[in-house]
């Protein structure tokens, strides 16, 4: 029997560390997150997915697990474990340096987003304690999956930041309140109440001050033997005793975890600590969706999918008019608070933790713990699309907010560039024009670069050369040169030789990424193209030589007249007519 359970344990485990050991990476090639990943893949090899086919293909039993109650160890190893990384990654100097958005905004989402979700629920038929632990378990956004895709320098990062920050440090308080509403909702009283407070809050203090005296003396002496692993059993001593600590109190042990990190964060070795739980932070994270997915029951979802489908677009459009409104008082600009909002409208990880602490304090039922739990799985997986929805949204709004008139680029009777293509290679030469005083328009079909060209003062417009209606719009009789910046290739011969047939006169300037494609846009009719792969090695071989001591003349004559051989093996492979004119021969006419 022991045997038997030993095995299903250990063939358990194989399962979900194999899955992680194929979603990371697979994801990873394609450049999507891996929560999506995690959690259909938990919901394929769980109870309800493959697992539930052990009856009729035995084999399955091997790569499956069919019973819910033997992840739960799985599942709570990484809570703690992500609660901890969560708590390394807090410090009260990082919280006072923000305190504007965290205590302000962060506050006010948190507070608002919960009373009116708890709202929603109580007028629904939840009692009001319950409620009120449901909500604010929903107003909880991912960490984990938020600032990998806003980072923390831009704007949108900024602010999710600051709110991310102060609800990481929530989540105390809100497993103190739910485990204290514990005793109350089983009829305990008033003084059973009082005693879980205070026993609680003296713990956490103990933990918090013995933590600063202690701590640093632990980590000196695991520092001294230079040996990571004796790092690495420091760390976890430390998680696992402040772990057994707030057990014994009578809570959670991720409140323990928590605090863990949060002292440690204090410390000099703070660091070093990070460095050493980094990759395990995605194993617990990836461990703990995989039960998430695996705790989804398919045919719950499919019978109750109306319900779940309205509680889902609940609690997005809550969330998102919440943040962004917040974010608007606060200062931020329109596309900032919009994408924001969609960005962080789902629910996070740590909602299934606080979920677990309200059905351990039976505040509320097993049904509504897993009916909001299956929300909760449904949110992560859409945050991507969430993302992605919020940044066009911004950037609908940037257009709006900075329009841009192009009538008033160019003066009276003077032609104006046009430059096609708004990467970092249109950017550039757009500067270059900026700088000589020449007018230009950029155009692009990407909408963000086009947002972020009118933000930093560019004349830019949204298009798409490709449709012949454009060019027309563009008004190419009178354009001073036409500059093809674009990294297509196809495109680039296909436009030239359009634009060519139409304006014979026309300054047509292309990049090209190599000899072979620069004569094939000559042939098409450019008046000048550009290989990357020749000036840029041109440039190269320029810094070079000057950097070892060979004089500056010499060398720029040198890499102008190998300029000039390869333009001359470009006119061959183009079987031009005659050698198109270089930039020095250009200025000696003019």
């Amino acid at each position: 029997m022991i045997h038997a359970i030993e095995s299903e344990a250990f063939g358990n485990a194989l399962v979900i560390l194999g899955a992680a050991g194929i979603v990371i990476p697979l994801f990873a090639r394609f450049r999507i997150t891996p929560v999506i990943g995690f959690i259909l893949v938990g919901l394929l090899v769980g109870p309800s997915g493959l697992g539930s086919l052990t009856d009729r293909a035995p084999w399955l039993v091997h790569v499956t697990i069919s019973d819910r109650e033997a992840i739960e160890p799985f599942a709570e190893f990484g809570i703690v474990l992500l609660l901890f990384s969560i708590g390394l990654e807090l410090s009260f100097k990082r919280l006072w340096a923000m305190r504007g958005m965290v205590f302000g905004v962060g506050a006010g989402q948190l507070i608002a987003c919960g009373l009116l979700i708890g709202g929603a629920l109580v007028a629904l038929g939840q009692s009001p304690i319950g409620a009120l632990g449901l909500g604010l378990a929903l107003a909880l956004s991912s960490t984990a999956l938020v600032l990998p895709m806003s980072g923390t320098k831009t704007p949108v990062g900024k602010a999710a930041l600051g709110i991310l920050l102060f609800q990481d440090v929530a989540i105390v308080p809100i497993i103190f309140f739910l485990a204290a509403m514990g005793p109350m909702a089983q009829d305990a009283g008033l003084a059973a109440l009082g005693w879980t407070l205070l026993l609680s809050v003296a713990t956490v203090l103990a933990m918090l001050v013995g933590g600063r005296l202690l701590l640093p003396r632990l980590f000196a002496q695991a520092a001294r033997t230079k040996t990571p692993e004796v790092f690495l059993a420091a760390c976890l001593l430390v998680v696992i005793l402040a772990s057994l600590a707030t057990t014994a109190v009578g809570l959670s042990p991720i409140v323990g975890a928590l605090v863990a990190g949060l002292v440690i964060a204090e410390t000099e070795y703070h660091r070093e600590v990070e460095v050493i739980v980094e990759p395990f932070k995605g194993l617990a994270l990836g461990v703990f969706l995989i039960t998430v997915g695996m705790s989804v029951d398919l045919p719950v979802v499919l019978e109750n999918w109306s319900s779940l489908l309205l509680a889902v677009v609940g609690v997005v459009v809550v969330k998102t008019v919440v943040i962004g409104l917040l974010l608007r008082f606060s200062g931020a600009r329109r596309a900032t608070a919009a994408e924001a909002g969609l960005l962080m409208a789902s629910p996070s990880e740590t909602t299934l933790i606080v979920l677990a602490a309200a059905l351990q304090a039976a505040l509320i039922q097993p049904s509504t713990a897993a009916f909001w739990q299956t929300v909760t799985a449904i949110g992560l997986t859409i945050t991507p699309l969430l993302a992605r929805a919020g940044r066009v949204a911004a950037r609908r709004v940037e257009l709006r907010e900075t329009p841009v008139d192009l009538s008033g680029e160019a003066a009276e009777g003077e032609d104006r560039a046009i430059i096609v293509g708004f990467g970092r290679v249109g950017r550039l030469v757009a500067e270059m024009m900026r700088e000589h005083d020449q007018p230009f328009v950029a155009v692009d079909s990407n909408i963000d670069a086009v947002a972020r060209g009118r933000r930093d003062g560019f004349p830019t417009i949204f298009g798409d050369v490709a449709r012949p209606q454009l060019l027309e719009n563009l008004d190419l009789e009178r354009v001073s040169a036409l500059i093809l910046t674009m990294d297509d290739p196809v495109s680039l011969v296909q436009l030239t030789k359009r634009v060519r047939e139409a304006h014979p006169d026309l300054t047509i300037v292309a990049r090209a990424r190599d000899p072979d494609h620069a004569a094939e846009l000559y042939r098409a009719g450019a008046t000048d193209a550009v290989p990357e792969t020749v000036e840029s090695s041109l440039q190269l071989s320029e810094a070079v030589l000057v950097d070892i001591g060979v004089a500056m003349g010499p060398v720029i004559a040198s890499v102008h007249e190998k300029r000039a051989k390869l333009r001359e093996a470009i006119m061959e492979m183009g079987e031009l007519e005659s050698l198109p004119e270089l930039p020095r021969e250009k200025l000696r006419k003019s």
